[in-house]
């Protein structure tokens, strides 16, 4: 089986004669490439936006708009499920939570056409063969660990939908971050593509409004353990934010910066830090309320060993000198 990835980013002006009509209905005749169905997955995800900013598909349009759409569409054959065991936190008829190990691969895409979170799903849960995503709403990158929110059931796809363009859903991670950062705050920088490096986001004029509220764990000695809560979702929006803002996470490859060592710190802290495999970034704590109950609901999961790990040697190096 093979599966790719198709990166789609597209622009168009409304024209006046399209005026009064709703976005789906604009959208179809503008991106005829593709169907109804896809695009109005698309509006409700985010990815086709209208001035910049995300509308409902029933909005309607009054000409001269442009809409803009940053996407990226499967190439696929059948899904293949596979007996992957799954740590799961809670399950019903319409919800599997998860916690998900570093590593794992969520959606199938080129160079991971099998052996991901998907294809677990397609083995524990055959029913989301039948929902968009196979019931994924959100995505963890692969080397990210935590919590995971997996829809089995239609009405359960669109109210976590619904909940995550309302920013009604609470996602809180864990980070560990290269300097001393002296006090919480929110970062409100929007987010795109980087305009030369295509693997990489960025912080861009023109990108998807990214908002991030960050607060401080604990100090250390050239280091910050903190909270992250997301108010929107865009791809390595925490790893993108902070190192924004100064603070990029130990161990990450693409945004991580200049290593930083704390002055007379152990060798066993310098190798720890030094060899770091991933992005220090755990999805601590997830909060929703549930699709057919209405129930306010919440979870947590502990940090992995490796996070452990760095923040035992960190707490021992601030006790060491007095930090």
């Amino acid at each position: 089986m093979s599966i790719s990835t198709e990166q789609i980013q597209l622009e168009a002006r409304v024209p006046d004669e399209l005026a009064g009509q709703r976005l789906d209905q604009v959208a179809a005749r503008l991106f005829a490439d593709f169907s109804r169905s896809r695009l109005t997955e698309w509006i409700k995800d985010g990815s086709l936006t209208v001035n910049g900013k995300s509308l409902r598909p029933r909005d309607t349009l009054y000409g001269g708009e442009r809409l803009q759409l940053d996407a990226e569409q499967e190439a696929q054959g059948e899904w293949l499920a596979q007996a992957i065991e799954l740590d799961v936190v809670y399950e019903d008829e319409h919800l599997l939570v998860i916690n998900k190990p570093a590593g794992l691969v969520v959606h199938p895409a080129a160079g991971h056409a099998s052996g991901t979170l998907l294809n677990a799903l397609l083995h524990h849960a055959p029913q989301v063969r039948d929902i968009p995503r196979a019931g994924i709403v959100h995505r963890l990158d692969k080397d990210t660990s935590g919590i995971l929110v997996v829809a089995k059931s239609l009405l359960a796809h669109a109210r976590l939908v619904e909940q995550l363009q309302a920013r009604s859903m609470g996602r809180t991670y864990e980070a560990l971050v290269m300097g001393v950062v002296t006090s919480g705050g929110t970062i409100d920088a929007p987010i795109g593509r980087h305009p030369q490096q295509r693997q990489k986001m960025g912080v861009t004029e023109g990108g998807k409004q990214a908002i991030s509220h960050f607060r401080v764990v604990q100090r250390f000695r050239s280091y910050t353990h903190v909270r992250v809560q997301l108010e929107t979702g865009r791809t390595h929006q925490i790893r993108v934010h902070m190192a924004h803002a100064g603070f990029p996470l130990v161990g990450d490859p693409l945004y991580g910066g200049r290593f930083r060592i704390p002055p007379a710190a152990s060798p066993t802290l310098v190798e720890a830090l030094k060899t770091f495999p991933r992005q220090a970034l755990h999805a601590w704590k997830l909060e929703l309320d549930h699709p057919a109950t209405g129930q306010r609901m919440s979870w947590q999961v502990a940090r992995p060993e490796d996070m452990d790990w760095l923040l035992h040697l960190l707490e021992e190096d601030a006790g060491d000198f007095g930090a």
